[in-house]
């Protein structure tokens, strides 16, 4: 996973995740506008595991946090990015600087779909567990990337078992994901998040205290 050769960075011509875009509006008699993304918006399911009384997350390299660790180690390096094709982006990190901690979680862009149906197929794909729609009980709605996207992304959470473990996970190799699967255990879950220096998701912060909270004490004793 953390073997990143290669690296160049050029312009974004088209993609089917995100498109930039500017909004011209007038606010208070004022004529402003505001660049963003139109993006999708997601779904992010934090799954606690009864067998092995640990939560499930999982690990993989993101190449926009990879860019941009580059970029605040050393500022300067993204600023000659043009428009003749990519350049390689020196200097190069190693791929440990990209990988981050996450909660399972997918986009929701298929069409047909509800968001429970969205995050049972995120959990077989990403980490190999069969759930249901039932199983899952929705945490919150919250929007993410204010300035930039300001999409929403729904967390759902749910109790599996090691019996519920029928795939290995990692992601779909055809879409070029390369996911590894975390079990955290329960003890030491608070000191995962509470970590600066281990590279996580605010999902990962909110979805443990949530769990702390919501769900820990209702446990019965190991």
């Amino acid at each position: 996973m953390e073997r990143i050769e290669g690296v160049a960075v050029g312009p974004c011509a088209a993609s089917p995740y995100l498109r930039p875009l500017t909004l011209h509006y007038r606010q208070n008699g004022t004529q402003k506008s505001w660049d963003f993304m139109k993006t999708h918006d997601s779904v992010a399911i934090l799954m606690f595991n009864a067998s092995q009384r640990s939560l499930v997350l999982v690990k993989q390299f993101r190449p926009a946090v990879y860019a941009g660790e580059v970029e605040r180690r050393f500022p300067g390096s993204l600023a000659a990015v043009g428009q003749d094709g990519p350049r390689q982006l020196q200097p190069a990190l190693p791929g440990s600087a990209g990988v981050t901690f996450e909660l399972c979680a997918g986009l929701v862009d298929q069409p047909g779909l509800s968001l429970e149906e969205v995050a049972c197929k995120e959990a077989w794909e990403e980490c190999g567990y069969r759930v249901a729609p039932s199983d899952l009980r929705q945490v919150a709605t919250y929007r993410s990337g204010v300035g930039l996207t300001g999409s929403r992304q729904t967390m759902f959470y749910a109790e599996v078992t090691d019996a519920q473990r029928c795939g290995q996970g990692g992601g779909l190799a055809e879409e070029g994901e390369l996911i590894e699967v975390v079990h955290l255990p329960l003890g030491g879950a608070q000191a995962f998040a509470d970590d600066p220096d281990i590279p996580k998701t605010l999902g990962v912060i909110f979805g443990i205290s949530w769990f702390r909270s919501q769900v820990a004490p209702c446990l019965g004793p190991q």
